[in-house]
Parts: C-alpha cells; sequence; structure tokens
C-alpha cells in the first residue's frame, strides 16, 4: 500500500515528517496515531483518482477532513471485507415464511426485532439489544432458516462462517483463522454472523485435544470483543448438540440468548406448505389434511418432500402429455418415501435441553 520506510517511522519521525509536509504541529504520540491513517488515505486518494496524489496533498487534505477521511476508508474496507466473506443479501419475505405461532419467531421478534428497529424506545428504556445467539435443536428443525430470516427482516448483511473455511490452513490454523475471521467481522455494521455446527469449533475442553482447547480459548476470547463492539452486528451460532459444547459459552456473560428451534406445529407447517404449494401446479388441496400427515416433519423434510412431489408432477405431465395437477392423492404416493425426521426420542431430548440450557 505505501513504502515500508514510512510504514516504520518512530512516533517523533511521524510528528516530524507531518510538520515537515503541513505544517501542523502534533505530539509524537498523536502524530504516530495519525500517520498510518495518512498513509491509508493516500492510497485510497490514489484509488479513486487513478493516479499517485502524493504525501502532501493526501495528508492536508486527511487533517482538514479526518472525520469524514476515516468514515470513506472504512467503507471502502468493509466494501472488501463483505466481498471476501461473501457476504448476501436476504429478502425480507423468508421471515413470512415463518409461522407467527412459532415460539422462536416470537422472541426473536421481541428480545431481537424490536429492539432494534424502534431504536429510540429501547434507548429510552435502557433496553440492549441482544449481540450473540445460539440456536439450538434437532437436524433440519431450521436454525439456518431463522437465522436468514433475521438477517432479512432487518435489511442486515448475511455472513455464513463454515468450521470448513477455518479448517482450510490446516488443523493448527484454525485458531489464527477464526481471529481473522473476528476482527473483520468487528469492523463491519448491519451484519449477521452466522456460525453452524458450532460443537466443531466450540466443543467442551474436558474432552476435547489441545488443538480443540485453543480454538475453543480463542472463541471465548473473541465473544466479549464482538458485545464490546458498538457497530450493528449479531452473532449467531447454531449447534444440533448443545450438551458437545464447552460449559464457560453457555454461561451468562457470553451469549445473551439460548433459544431452542424443535418440532413445528401445525400453524407452522400450514405456513410452510402454503409457501411451497404456491410454486406447484396444483388442483383443488385440502390443506388441512396434508397439515395432519406431515406431523413431525422439519421444514427441511417438507421441502424435500415437495422436490419428489414436484419431480414426480413433471414425469406423470411428459410421459402422459397431458396437465397434471397435484392433488393430496399425489401427496399420499410421494409421502412412504419421506419419512419424518423427528422422533419421540428426539422430541424428548430437547425438551430435557431446553429446561437447562434456554436463556432469553
Amino acid at each position: 500500500m505505501t513504502d515500508q520506510p514510512l510504514q516504520e517511522m518512530s512516533p517523533e519521525a511521524c510528528a516530524g515528517k507531518i510538520f515537515e509536509i503541513s505544517g501542523e504541529k502534533f505530539s509524537p504520540e498523536i502524530a504516530g496515531e495519525l500517520w498510518p491513517k495518512i498513509l491509508q488515505h493516500k492510497w485510497l486518494l490514489s484509488e479513486k483518482l487513478r493516479r499517485d496524489v502524493g504525501l502532501r496533498t493526501a495528508c492536508i487534505d486527511y487533517i482538514d477532513n479526518m472525520e469524514q477521511a476515516h468514515k470513506e476508508f472504512m467503507t471502502y474496507q468493509r466494501k472488501d471485507i463483505l466481498a471476501e466473506m461473501g457476504a448476501q443479501t436476504i429478502s425480507r419475505e423468508v421471515w413470512d415464511t415463518i409461522s407467527d405461532s412459532q415460539p422462536p419467531k416470537k422472541l426473536i421478534q421481541r428480545k431481537i426485532i424490536l429492539p432494534l428497529t424502534e431504536k429510540s424506545l429501547s434507548d429510552k428504556h435502557g433496553v440492549v439489544p441482544p449481540k450473540t445467539i445460539i440456536f439450538f435443536g434437532p437436524p433440519g428443525t431450521g436454525k439456518t432458516h431463522f437465522v436468514k430470516a433475521i438477517a432479512g427482516i432487518l435489511s442486515w448483511w448475511y455472513i455464513e462462517i463454515a468450521p470448513s473455511m477455518l479448517m482450510a490452513d490446516g488443523v493448527e490454523k484454525i485458531g489464527a483463522n477464526l481471529r481473522g475471521m473476528m476482527e473483520r467481522s468487528r469492523t463491519l455494521d448491519d451484519a449477521v454472523i452466522f456460525i453452524d455446527e458450532f460443537e466443531e469449533i466450540a466443543g467442551s475442553r474436558d474432552e476435547g485435544s489441545r488443538v480443540d482447547k485453543s480454538i475453543t480459548n480463542e472463541f471465548l476470547k473473541q465473544v466479549p470483543l464482538l458485545k464490546n463492539n458498538p457497530n450493528n452486528i449479531l452473532l449467531v451460532c447454531a449447534t444440533n448438540y448443545i450438551r458437545k459444547l464447552d460449559a464457560a459459552l453457555l454461561r451468562p456473560g457470553r451469549f445473551d440468548c439460548i433459544i431452542p428451534v424443535g418440532e413445528l406445529d401445525a400453524s407452522g407447517r400450514r405456513t410452510i406448505l402454503e409457501h411451497y404449494l404456491s410454486k406447484l401446479n396444483s388442483g383443488e388441496i385440502d390443506l388441512t389434511q396434508i397439515v395432519e400427515m406431515t406431523s413431525r416433519y422439519t421444514p427441511a423434510d417438507i421441502e424435500y418432500l415437495f422436490h419428489q412431489v414436484a419431480q414426480y408432477a413433471f414425469e406423470q405431465e411428459y410421459e402422459t402429455g397431458q396437465n397434471y395437477q397435484v392433488t393430496v392423492d399425489t401427496f399420499r404416493q410421494i409421502m412412504p418415501k419421506v419419512r419424518p425426521s423427528l422422533t419421540d426420542e428426539m422430541i424428548e431430548e430437547l425438551h430435557s435441553d431446553s429446561i437447562t440450557y434456554s436463556r432469553a
């Protein structure tokens, strides 16, 4: 970005250089803080104007417009980081695919969405919105869907950090990659950072290897730094196995909310079924029958069921050449091939874990 000697100058040398260039006097301590920012500003101005603007121009411009120059650099840096981290925008409509009767949605609306969207009212009453959340529950119950829905309804960036991304440079580098990822995350604003399969990077230190313990220790250090950041950042982690997480992460002070995501009730299944039915070529369908038939189905099960129904309808029309409309009978034919994922044992375990770990 700049010549190496200019980056390594002492505070006293920085003060002398700034005075030489601009005629402005600063103490060595302040000059030492200003100099790297002046070099960043020089680089950014050169990029914008597609020519080297020179140190004198950059220095004077930065000193005259410090606040604006800092904002411009942070905006540029954020764009770079957002692209690097694969940030996505999520439609607000995703929120509407979750039934209002689902307990996690009610809780999220009350504890997260309202305090963030009604900022003046939350400030008036001293309400501090959560910045760190854990979703837990059986596979396929819609934890990732809830995270995307939050990003969508807030119109914030959605960034997913998969454990495999942290392992890209080998197991020994996971801690360093996690630290770097969290440091970059803290520079963002209006962003939902999502870590799935959380137990892979924050497992219990009692049972972990040396590397596993170091990764969990690193995460324990990073969470308070993110929570103390003034930017609008929400860290959401999801796990199918909350009992595998380190106990220190589950104590008050690290994660603000620990929320179970479990079985869909009839209203929840109806909302999802209506969403997918709107995409099919269907005739008259008694939706209540399908709601009853899909008990113990997760959102992932329902999505897969509709993929199978759509494929079946496509093949039937291709073979017969006749318009094929999906009916309840179509679902009856396909459903034996799509068994529900949830079992009585899973529901009972989630109920037990909810009593032990839930916090909102």
